[in-house]
């Protein structure tokens, strides 16, 4: 079986699973107030990946992933524009799935909205507050969290040490008992969307969001919890202590990824080296950005510069070459290769392990074809070919004929753009990405390929 590095436990730990053959995961999903970037392209792709292996070996995976489409940023952007919130949510949600699509990402299997759960968080902050374990303060309710016995699990520190570090600082109340209490229920300032409580109008806090869609759609001890390594601390503790504050057994396992770095620097809005997912398309084949973050390790720092994802286009260019080079190859992968690919994957998700050996069996393809060995060729491309399918690499195996229309298209975003008429060429886009199109622009010019 798999194993991967539990935060909980901080280690590597067999992933020992409710329900024999079947796996429950929960990705914290996207708070959809802006475009997204190649971080959030990270997040997607490591868990897309990890769900693809999972299904390949046979398990019956139920992945959860959910829309934060109510949050202090899509308000503050709300107000900053004059625009409404739920404007801006739901057009940054369209961004997102459209940017999900470019990267090859599987949709999950259920998409919760914040919105839709907001009577079920009620009542559980209602179980809180009757259980005292949550109190009221003219600014909303927060969480007794010294009611947690092991509260700063997953920030490996105890209470009284994350107090000293000034506890979660960002939701901090005048009346709150403790400085790590956090806020369950916000109460609204006027001009701000709100529903109803028995306390008075507000909105839930961002942590007791993710508890009760991810309980109600996986259940109680679901397998596993996932996130950035910045969500650790403190929206994934503050999840875990209100299921524990409410008798309930929570995930399983937590998985983190790491950041994503940018010429040394991890990504920031604060240094402006933030790139977002759709102009990156412009630039870069999507796939190029996949077969970067499998040659990382997903617990480690990712560098992205533009070398590094020029040298992972090329390097897709030489997987398609192979790929018509095979294109007729009906042998099977060889057991062995597979075998190694998935000890490698199941060893804490080593994709860079795992993509080494793809890159290998293209070499050994190629040389055995050279030499005229064609049933050992065909035998090690099958094998790079079933490790790139897995891992959602898809490769293209003939140019295929590009419509008039779509040329046409093309050739109007190249003057558009060469016109400075930015406005009329992410129109264009929009038009070529609702076709099932992209453009990438390399040194010999625009070309068009579907999307895969």
């Amino acid at each position: 079986m798999i194993s991967l590095f539990d935060t909980a436990a901080g280690e590597v730990v067999p992933l020992e699973l409710r329900d024999p053959g079947k796996i429950s995961i929960y990705v914290c999903g996207p708070t959809v107030y802006g475009p997204p970037h190649i971080g959030h392209g990270r997040h997607a792709l490591v868990y897309d990946v990890l769900r693809r292996f999972l299904v390949w070996k046979g398990l019956d995976v139920s992945f959860v992933s959910n829309i934060t489409d109510i949050d202090d940023k899509i308000i503050d952007r709300a107000k900053a524009e004059g625009r409404d919130w739920h404007d801006i949510a739901t057009k940054c949600e369209r961004v997102w799935w459209r940017s999900m699509e470019l990267l090859n990402v599987d949709k999950p299997d259920h998409i919760p909205h914040a919105t839709d759960y907001v009577e079920p968080m009620v009542g559980l902050i209602a179980e809180l507050i009757d259980a005292e374990k949550a109190y009221v303060t003219s600014d909303g309710v927060y969480l007794r969290v010294a009611e947690v016995p092991d509260y700063g699990l997953l920030a490996n520190q105890n209470l009284d040490d994350l107090v000293e570090g000034g506890g979660d600082r960002t939701v901090v109340g005048e009346e709150k008992e403790n400085p790590a209490d956090f806020a369950l229920w916000k109460f609204t300032k006027p001009g701000e969307p709100s529903w109803g409580s028995p306390w008075g109008e507000g909105r839930p806090g961002w942590h007791t969001e993710c508890v009760v869609m991810s309980l109600d759609l996986l259940g109680e001890g679901f397998d596993l919890h996932t996130g950035g390594l910045d969500l650790t601390f403190p929206h994934h503790e503050n999840e875990r202590a209100q299921a524990v504050a409410d008798g309930k057994r929570f995930a399983r396992h937590w998985m983190h990824h790491g950041f994503v770095e940018m010429e040394g620097e991890k990504m920031s809005k604060s240094l402006g080296n933030v790139t977002n997912l759709l102009d990156l398309a412009e630039s870069y084949d999507p796939r190029a950005y996949r077969l970067l973050v499998l040659q990382s390790h997903y617990r480690s720092p990712m560098e992205v510069t533009d070398t590094s994802l020029s040298n992972a286009q090329a390097a897709m260019a030489r997987l398609d070459a192979f790929a018509r080079r095979f294109a007729s190859t009906s042998q099977s992968a060889d057991a062995a290769a597979m075998a190694e690919f998935d000890a490698a994957m199941s060893r804490d998700l080593d994709t860079s392990g795992a993509v080494d050996l793809m890159f290998r069996k293209v070499r050994e393809a190629n040389t055995s074809l050279d030499r005229g060995d064609q049933n050992e060729a065909a035998v090690a491309a099958a094998t790079a070919l079933e490790i790139a399918r897995v891992v959602g690499l898809v490769l293209r195996s003939s140019a295929g004929e590009v419509p008039d229309e779509i040329a046409e298209l093309v050739r109007d975003r190249t003057a558009a753009r060469a016109s400075k008429d930015w406005a009329r060429a992410d129109e264009i886009r929009d038009r070529l990405t609702a076709a099932g199109w992209m453009v990438e622009d390399g040194p010999e010019g625009p070309v068009a390929r579907p999307v895969a």
